[in-house]
């Protein structure tokens, strides 16, 4: 065998290694290539993960609103109960005190 011979039978090796290797990634990715009625369910799919995610969005931005809201509401029943507490406190005094001027009152006859 000649240098000739042998570097065209390497080539034609080659060649064929090549062509074996492109035939088997072509039925390799005709077989594992989805169906058209795959394809739309994969479609819907997508279709339906977008609408989810768009809800879930619009809950979140929901629950924002709620919990700011319930948030001012419960700082301003803290305002109300701190008044009304405070309020008490002064009417107990109040009453205190008049408890004693009566008391002064009563003892002076």
């Amino acid at each position: 065998m000649t240098r000739s011979e042998f570097i065209a039978v390497t080539a034609l090796i080659l060649f064929g290694a090549f062509v074996l290797g492109w035939i088997a990634s072509w039925l390799v990715h005709r077989v594992t290539r989805p169906a058209r009625g795959d394809m739309s369910k994969l479609d819907r799919m997508a279709h339906q993960l977008h609408e989810a995610e768009e809800a879930r969005d619009a809950a979140l931005a929901q629950t924002r609103e709620r919990e700011a809201a319930l948030t001012a509401r419960l700082a301003g029943t803290q305002a109300e109960l701190r008044a009304a507490m405070e309020g008490l406190r002064d009417s107990r005094t109040e009453v205190e005190e008049l408890r004693d001027y009566i008391e002064k009152a009563l003892a002076r006859r």
